[in-house]
């Protein structure tokens, strides 16, 4: 699963994981925002900007090309409006989009792959973010796990017994498999509940460490807010 591979680099030991949550929170929103406000020789600025992504993933020892690879899985979305767009008479605007969400969705990927999850939540807090968004988003990554694992018995229990049919037969055996997942999902997440419940839970995901900002994640800030603009500046120059 993908959540699993990010979990997995986000562990690593790079000088870009070791900035703080904050700074390349406070970067990826001036990321975010060059990107959706580019109109001017928009296929050069998002080749810059492509590159500076290709560079921060080769600083933190990401593997680039599964990296690009799980970027666009947003594209099967954004190009059917695009697709829209073109048919309507307006190829640019297709374009934009599709250049513009696959970027986006790369950059949230660098930040998500460099940072723990517990430490990128943290951050958003301590940035005003709502907790109660921030709590819904921790269970959902995290029992994620809880739900692949009941999908997973699931599944190796019905090919032990030689499910195999297809057409209107299969399709009733998967609705009713997937109304059994759901109940022992509900059951298990109960279960969990009144674990947490007896360990002291009050409604706050608590870290071990606390995150200090120091002065070499505010040079990073710097270069991540200003970098993008840069670029975007002196491209749209030379056009």
């Amino acid at each position: 699963m993908h959540h699993v591979v990010l979990e997995r680099w986000s562990r690593g030991a790079s000088p870009l994981h070791r900035r703080d949550a904050r700074a390349k929170i406070a970067g990826l929103l001036v990321f975010l925002v060059v990107t959706a406000t580019a109109h001017r020789a928009l296929p050069e600025v998002a080749a810059g900007l492509a590159l500076l992504l290709i560079a921060a993933a080769l600083l933190a020892r990401l593997p680039v090309t599964g990296a690009l690879a799980r970027a666009a899985l947003v594209l099967p979305f954004s190009l059917v409006f695009a697709a829209v767009c073109w048919l309507a008479g307006d190829p640019a605007r297709g374009l934009a989009l599709a250049l513009k969400s696959y970027l986006s969705a790369l950059a949230v990927l660098l930040v998500v792959a460099t940072t723990p999850l517990p430490a990128l939540l943290a951050g958003l807090e301590s940035m005003g973010a709502p907790r109660f968004l921030l709590m819904v988003a921790q269970f959902l990554y995290r029992y994620l796990f809880v739900i692949s694992e009941e999908a997973q018995h699931m599944r190796i229990a019905a090919a032990s017994r030689g499910a195999t049919r297809s057409g209107l037969a299969g399709f009733r055996a998967a609705a009713g498999a997937l109304a059994v997942l759901f109940a022992r999902s509900y059951q298990r997440a109960e279960e969990i509940h009144r674990g947490m419940l007896a360990r002291g839970f009050t409604g706050q995901l608590r870290t071990l460490a606390v995150a200090r900002f120091r002065a070499a994640d505010g040079v990073f800030a710097v270069l991540a807010v200003a970098a993008p603009i840069a670029v975007r500046v002196a491209v749209e120059r030379m056009a």
